[in-house]
């Protein structure tokens, strides 16, 4: 019986509420041992660039958690595009190279826990009392065989971001299905030619995904206590039939963006060069920082269903996790620390993403932030994951399906000829590592 796992929609409301700090009064003398950090210090391998400004926050961070245990915090900052291959070596070495603390990221944990390197958190999760009020989406991906590998810490959602100004002065309302979304591009197209309509970016998987999600088709499905590649079946290439027609068939991503990553997309925003694209919620803010002429001229919609509705987006984002290692016990203490109440609240506003907590996200979602709100909606009601498995990072680090999606607009391959490959790559991969 297939088991479909990969797009697990998150069937949340804003209105749990639950304890944000659990129980930190009294305590057993394993607490006392685990909190007793005099005369020792934690690394904590932190990524560069989700927060322009990390430093002070860990610094605040560390001081807060040295008055409350005693022991000294050492931030090391990784670049995530070798982190992986870092955390990967460090995990080889034994417990004496890798981190007591390690931001990582959702699609990362299933890889790092199957090597036994993280410390499944489940039962302390459960004696703080925060189980009931992590985001599900969130908890679901660092979740493996009913283990939980670390807390949700922050996370973010693509939905679609457009110029608002332009919108209401050619009279186009943000679209609301599939057809509405192309016609809006076309109009985009015909009335400013000089801006980028809707960016098909080659090279941005997660930009292509929620149209396969959208059409009823899934990346990859597990059956058999084995993952088989589904990115060629018929409702999948509906889906990549129309995201990729956009360009090859309606012309309104211009050929420089064939190869374009997210980053790429994002560098175009700030200069005022796009109408409409799929983006992050972490975005809008960064782009009027950049180019305040922007200010007041964006807005943002919940990606498309094909006929209303609602299309799945990918929801990612970062764990804190605790490495076994003989301070496993303090560390857990910090990432507490950091994953809940005060420092959770600060982090996500500091970022501008969404924190891994209900009682958090609640109050995000309160103050009816119309840049914030329909991402938040989009996570609420249409997150999706990717195959909770390590074959799953390879496939990405082999850039199946960019590959896949550049081949079409570049008009080297037909939908099914590009998916066909993909899907055997995918295969090829997932048959490695049974």
């Amino acid at each position: 019986m297939k088991r479909r796992v990969i797009a697990a929609a998150i069937a949340l409301t804003l209105g749990v509420t639950a304890t944000a700090c659990g129980d930190d009064s009294g305590g057993s003398g394993d607490k006392d041992r685990a909190t007793d950090g005099k005369g020792k210090t934690l690394t904590v391998w932190i990524m560069e660039g989700t927060n322009p400004d990390a430093r002070p926050f860990f610094k605040e961070a560390a001081a807060a958690f040295e008055k409350k245990t005693g022991a000294k915090i050492k931030v090391e900052y990784q670049q995530w595009a070798t982190a992986n291959r870092k955390f990967t070596t460090a995990i080889a070495g034994g417990a004496d190279q890798v981190p007591d603390v390690a931001e990582v990221g959702t699609t990362w944990v299933p890889q790092f826990a199957e090597t036994e390197a993280l410390v499944d958190v489940t039962d302390e999760v459960k004696k703080s009392g925060l189980s009931d009020d992590l985001v599900e989406g969130l908890k679901d991906a660092g979740t493996l065989d009913g283990k939980q590998y670390g807390m949700p810490w922050y996370a973010g959602v693509r939905s679609v971001l457009y110029r608002k100004d332009i919108f209401e002065k050619h009279k186009i309302k943000p679209p609301t299905t599939w057809k509405e979304l192309q016609d809006a591009a076309k109009t985009l197209k015909e009335k400013e030619p000089k801006l980028i309509s809707f960016p098909v970016a080659g090279g941005a998987e997660m930009f292509a995904a929620p149209f396969i999600w959208g059409a009823g088709g899934e990346l990859a499905e597990e059956e058999g206590g084995g993952w088989k590649s589904a990115i060629n079946s018929p409702e999948a290439i509906k889906g990549i039939e129309f995201y990729t027609g956009l360009a090859t068939k309606d012309k309104v991503s211009p050929a420089k963006v064939n190869t374009w990553t997210e980053k790429e997309v994002g560098d175009a925003w700030k200069k005022g060069e796009i109408a409409m694209s799929i983006s992050g919620n972490w975005t809008p803010k960064a782009f009027v920082d950049e180019n305040p002429e922007l200010e007041g001229k964006l807005g943002a919609v919940p990606i498309p269903g094909p006929d209303g509705g609602m299309s799945r987006s990918f929801l990612g984002g970062s764990y804190l996790s605790t490495f076994d290692t003989e301070n496993k016990e303090l560390a857990w203490e910090f990432v507490k620390l950091l994953t809940t109440g005060e420092f959770a609240a600060k982090w996500a506003e500091q970022t501008n993403y969404f924190p891994g907590q209900n009682s958090e996200l609640e109050k995000v979602a309160a103050k009816k932030d119309p840049l914030v709100e329909p991402f938040a909606t989009q996570m609420l009601e249409a997150g999706a994951t990717v195959p909770k498995t390590e074959s799953y990072g390879k496939i990405q680090a082999a850039q199946v399906v960019p590959g896949m999606i550049q081949s079409i607009i570049t008009g080297k391959s037909s939908v099914k000829e590009a998916a066909d490959k993909a899907a055997q790559q995918m295969d090829d991969i997932f048959a490695k590592d049974k």
